[in-house]
């Protein structure tokens, strides 16, 4: 299996816009579907599973959104926990650890997810 076996077609990179909605699928997580979202911030797409750190509920406050009004923030709805965009590590609130990233490839306009062996716990 190459690298690119794995790619699964997500959106058209213009549907990720700085700051603005996210864009949602489901992957397998531990055996479970589970909701995901992309995202873009300052010009750099991002994916995270759906799940605040501090109690596994889903983070947007509306559905596909995540950004505080400023753009610089993902907020968790429920816990008020702010992460960074581009890390997914918590940078305030209740929370334990930063988001699980999903790997995100984009190329000729189109931004690709890698399969759910791609899910990546981050230890901050």
């Amino acid at each position: 299996m190459s690298p690119a076996d794995d790619l699964i077609p997500l959106c058209q990179s213009g549907d990720l816009q700085d700051g603005g909605r996210a864009v949602s699928f489901d992957v397998n997580y531990a055996g479970q579907t589970c909701r995901a979202f992309a995202i873009r911030y300052e010009g750099q797409a991002h994916a995270y599973l759906n799940r605040c750190t501090h109690v596994a509920m889903e983070l947007d406050w509306q559905p596909d959104r995540f950004f505080d009004d400023s753009g610089r923030w993902l907020l968790c709805a429920t816990h008020g926990a702010a992460y960074e965009p581009d890390t997914g590590a918590c940078r305030g609130g209740p929370c334990r650890g930063g988001l699980f990233k999903i790997e995100l490839v984009e190329h000729d306009g189109v931004v690709h997810w890698r399969s759910q062996y791609h899910l990546k716990p981050l230890d901050f």
